[in-house]
């Protein structure tokens, strides 16, 4: 058997997508189980070009390997990728893919990528259960007991929660538990709302979180939060949940740093596509109860291939910085400003109606075009283009929310730009 018939052999059975491409991403070698994972990402291009077929997902893998300067070495292993692909989904996870790059050459990159989907989720009840025990070792306070019914009323309580919280059995006792437990708030990025893990509850058996709790005098404490699934209610016909509160010291660790690098784009500061639409299923469950407005922008940057050609992809990725560094400066206090892929962003506008988000997103339009960027070639100007939708106009579908706020940037693409749409010609 030749040499070349051996390496074709072992492309074949490797059990690890592999992906030998040019600086430009140009793919020069691609085995099966690589085209596996770029297809659904990129379609038949996908295996025309890794950062391209890359783009929507990882966009920060493109400005990671042009920033190393070694003709050759290790530039970032087992950097996580989330995949946003509903067909996809796994029990509620995304698919997750691990990708290693490596320089081979001046000119030559390598590229693996597998699915760590499972290993992920193994992790995350890993974490979750070392957090529960360490309070074993480091102390706790207090624990209090309520029962919660399928519809999120509080049933009862014991005597410690009322010792822990400083709360009544009668304020508690027929109230929703969103109004008992402390809600999320911008200070804490990537956390669920009380309503999301009570549906993980549901969903796997049980839900653990960490983080500040509230007296009633408006104390914060530092608590565990255990959610358990009870038996089925015969009499209401519903599942009842049990939830134990641990009054623990605060541990110290880097967790805000994890949390910021698994929300947040590599390059921008944004928030990634990951956080967008994690954001997006939460909100639409409070507007769902609540029917509060809700609201989103879709904003593409205008002939951006053309600045990428003329100033290359620093400068390129220079205008990205300089467009979400204004918008995160202007962006109301609750909304979301994320990066979806390539030059094409989403603020999301939570109690927001569709005429406030067009006055937002007309402010957001000027001041991206009065902003000057600096390139090693000299000054750029970029403007972009906008589409507005309220979740009401589609009754409720977060998917037909994008695609109505979509199709509005992209007639504002089809004529004329730099401007915003909130209503379809």
């Amino acid at each position: 058997m030749s040499n070349d018939e051996k390496l074709l052999q072992f492309l074949y059975a490797c059990p690890v997508g592999l992906i030998e491409f040019d600086a430009s991403g140009r793919i020069t070698m691609i085995n099966p189980h690589a085209m596996q994972h770029l297809l659904p990402l990129g379609g038949p291009a996908a295996s025309e070009n890794f950062f391209t077929a890359m783009e929507n997902c990882a966009p920060e893998l493109r400005s990671i390997a042009g920033s190393y300067t070694s003709d050759h070495g290790t530039i970032r292993g087992s950097h996580r990728i989330f995949v946003d692909l509903a067909e996809k989904r796994r029990k509620g996870r995304p698919q997750v893919l691990s990708c290693s790059l490596v320089k081979l050459g001046a000119e030559r990159f390598m590229a693996t990528l597998s699915d760590i989907s499972d290993e992920v989720a193994r992790e995350h009840r890993l974490r979750q259960a070392d957090t529960w025990f360490s309070a074993l070792i480091d102390g706790i306070n207090d624990y209090g007991v309520i029962v919660v019914s399928g519809d999120l009323t509080v049933i009862s309580a014991n005597r410690s929660f009322s010792r822990q919280t400083g709360r009544s059995f009668e304020q508690v006792i027929g109230r929703s538990v969103g109004d008992i437990l402390l809600t999320p708030d911008a200070d804490d990025p990537g956390m669920d709302s009380v309503e999301d893990q009570f549906c993980m509850a549901a969903r796997d058996g049980w839900n653990l979180y960490e983080g500040w709790e509230r007296r009633a005098n408006g104390e914060r404490y530092w608590c565990q939060r255990l959610i358990v699934v009870r038996d089925e209610d015969e009499k209401a016909g519903d599942s009842t949940f049990s939830v134990i509160l641990r009054d623990v010291p605060p541990r110290e660790s880097d967790s805000g740093d994890l949390i910021t690098m698994l929300t947040r784009d590599d390059l921008t500061g944004a928030s990634n596509r990951m956080y967008f639409h994690k954001t997006l299923r939460r909100e639409k469950l409070r507007w769902q109860s609540r029917k509060d407005p809700l609201s989103l922008v879709m904003l593409d940057l205008d002939h951006f291939k053309a600045i990428n050609d003329r100033f290359g992809h620093p400068g390129g990725d220079a205008v990205l910085c300089a467009v979400a560094r204004t918008a995160l400066a202007m962006k109301p206090a609750n909304a979301v400003f994320a990066r979806l892929g390539g030059e094409e962003f989403a603020l999301l506008l939570p109690g927001r109606g569709l005429q406030e988000a067009s006055r937002i997103a007309s402010d957001l339009c000027d001041a991206i075009a009065r902003t000057p960027i600096e390139a090693a070639q000299g000054k750029i100007t970029v403007t972009a283009s906008l589409g507005c939708a309220e979740l009401g106009e589609v009754q409720g579908s977060t998917d037909d929310l994008i695609e109505l706020a979509d199709s509005r940037l992209y007639h504002v693409k089809r004529t004329g730009r730099n401007r915003v749409l909130a209503t379809t010609p």
